[in-house]
């Protein structure tokens, strides 16, 4: 018997190894090309172009960033940053709120037709941006937000898959919590923000760090409704970095912007770790 245990516990010893091993591989082939991006915003030029490159940081770090930050290749990457997280922050709470709104009154009220209102935000999963971008254009032009946040944000702040996950969630609720707020005299909208808004945060922290990196990561959008370059996320600066024709890029500053672009949203899952796992995975509902 004790040598079964022994030959159990050298088993899950070299199993816990052997998915260490593993996982550690996982983080280098990740890592890797990060940290050559990393490399290369440190050093300068020739070292980049000449090779071979090098695999550990040089001397340029403060000087290679601060041409980023400040000066950038057509706009400063800090106005880039800074738009891009606008227009981040604001799809991802806009996101939020229309989505518990929306999953609130299709589960607590009833009116005709409720469910079929709740197909049709759901059948809106099938028609991404990128389909209706020709008419939501005319729309926002029409309405004078081109080159401007309220444009870049508000025609994507609806949410087919919030209000699902919403909805879901809400019809575990118990309904004697409902009812035993409407006995206390509570108003909807007071049950609405003192009991189920409190309940969902873990599922609010959750989908506020998969919007947040949709909104971060907005290519095709912003690149459409504006022109002014001040207005520019750093998603379509650093498309706009690249050289075109004979011109030479500058790698380290690219490098950089690069590097910088990718601090806000790991800043964003990092501190809401906890809570993305728990809104993710908490089944005590």
């Amino acid at each position: 018997m004790a040598s079964q245990q022994h030959g159990m516990v050298e088993k899950r010893g070299a199993g816990i190894w052997l998915t260490h091993a593993m996982m550690i591989l996982g983080v280098l082939v990740i890592f890797f090309p990060i940290w050559l991006a990393f490399v290369a915003s440190t050093v300068s030029q020739p070292e980049i172009t000449s090779p071979p490159m090098p695999i550990w940081p040089g001397d340029r770090f403060w000087e290679n960033y601060s041409a980023a930050l400040f000066s950038g290749v057509n706009v400063p990457v800090a106005t880039m940053l800074f738009n891009s997280l606008v227009m981040a922050i604001g799809i991802a709470v806009g996101k939020i709120i229309i989505s518990l709104l929306s999953a609130f009154a299709i589960v607590y009220f009833r009116f005709p037709g409720r469910q079929t209102f709740f197909w049709l935000i759901f059948i809106t999963l099938m028609l991404p941006v990128e389909v209706r971008i020709v008419p939501t254009f005319e729309v926002v032009a029409g309405f004078g937000m081109l080159n401007s946040y309220s444009g870049l944000i508000f025609p994507l702040i609806a949410s087919a898959t919030a209000t699902f996950l919403f909805r879901q969630f809400f019809l575990t609720i118990p309904d004697e919590l409902a009812e035993a707020a409407r006995v206390d005299g509570a108003r909807p909208m007071q049950f609405f923000i003192d009991i189920v808004v409190p309940m969902s945060r873990t599922n609010i922290a959750a989908l506020f760090v998969i919007l947040f990196i949709y909104g971060w990561n907005q290519y095709l959008w912003p690149l459409l409704i504006t022109t002014d370059p001040d207005m520019n996320t750093i998603v379509m600066g650093i498309k706009k970095m690249f050289p075109s024709g004979d011109d030479v890029a500058d790698w380290p500053v690219i490098m950089a912007t690069s590097i910088l672009a990718m601090i806000p949203p790991v800043i964003v899952v990092v501190s809401m770790q906890k809570l993305f796992v728990r809104g993710l995975v908490d089944s005590e509902k």
